[in-house]
């Protein structure tokens, strides 16, 4: 019975190994190799050398990342970073800050093909933008919050995180489309994430797309969060409206392509979601859209019928 009792707990005891070591952020060849592919099957672009850097910032998907004050840049030669990246940055600095009192350290972002330090790999996605470096916390608990809310994106699919030692950094490759989609699914800016990752501070915002539309700017708004809550590239919102680059003013009137986007964001009071119906909805396509059902829509929104009219209000069970 001893022996018996012996063998489950070391079993036990290994089947737990097993699990924090996949879970954890040591990196690996085919961590490293799935980054690449994906950079690739993206089609975003591998900058070569230095001198060429700006002439891909606003063109291929690049923007350019300022501090803030939830945000600091440390020794990066290249502020600059795929739009969502930037984006991620944005969302996860404020996080941080609201959870740890301290800025979010910044210590990499692109590095053209030319400046790779010596013991980048050859395989590197830093050159397309999509890579970040992080400054490893001082403090124990902000160091876990971070390493936790990494982790659980990573299960997500969303991004690649790496501890890096030498010398010590987080290694984060965003997965743009998808942190994209992530983004959209949780109705723009704040979050619906599951587990302890990605949680947004308590304060959120009810804004709209008119429907002609028309999304009229906020104060806090950035180009590349409006990109992503409205499932738009930067560039397109630039080329619709006649921006040469990403400075955008409180109370700018922007049209965001296509008419049937509009932004899907939390509202204040209520704590629910909220999707303004496009042409071309219906509600199995709405449900499917929130991971709701039909019938849920149909309970949260006073049993409303299968006809739809544009422009018209749902509300979005959390479930």
């Amino acid at each position: 019975m001893k022996r018996l009792i012996t063998a489950k707990l070391l079993l036990a005891l290994l089947l737990c190994g097993n699990l924090a070591q996949a879970q954890s952020l040591k990196g690996s060849p085919a961590s490293i190799d799935k980054q690449y592919r994906t950079a690739q099957s993206y089609g975003l672009t591998f900058v070569n050398h230095a001198h060429s850097v700006r002439k891909h910032v606003n063109v291929d998907g690049l923007v350019r990342v300022t501090p803030s004050r939830h945000m600091d840049l440390h020794d990066v030669s290249y502020p600059y970073a795929q739009s969502e990246a930037a984006l991620f940055l944005s969302r996860l600095s404020s996080q941080y800050y609201n959870r740890c009192g301290e800025k979010l350290v910044v210590t990499s972002l692109l590095r053209p093909r030319d400046r790779q330090p010596a013991n980048s790999v050859a395989h590197s996605v830093h050159p397309t933008g999509m890579a970040i470096d992080l400054r490893v916390p001082a403090s124990a608990s902000c160091r876990a919050w971070l390493e936790d809310t990494l982790l659980s994106l990573e299960r997500g699919n969303i991004l690649e995180a790496t501890r890096e030692r030498f010398p010590p950094h987080y290694h984060v490759a965003v997965f743009t489309r998808r942190y994209q989609a992530y983004v959209a699914g949780l109705g723009g800016a704040v979050g619906r994430a599951p587990g302890k990752a990605d949680v947004a501070p308590a304060t959120r915002t009810v804004v709209y797309a008119d429907t002609r539309g028309r999304y009229v700017v906020r104060k806090g708004d950035t180009l590349s969060e409006i990109a992503a809550r409205s499932g738009v590239s930067v560039s397109q919102l630039r080329a619709v409206n006649g921006l040469r680059g990403n400075l955008i003013r409180a109370g700018q009137k922007l049209q965001i392509p296509g008419e049937t986007l509009a932004m899907n964001v939390s509202d204040a009071s209520a704590g629910a979601i909220v999707h303004r119906v496009n042409r071309g909805d219906t509600l199995w396509r709405i449900a499917n859209r929130y991971g709701t059902s039909v019938q849920e829509l149909r309970q949260a929104n006073n049993q409303l019928g299968d006809a739809l009219q544009v422009g018209q209000v749902l509300k979005i069970s959390e479930g």
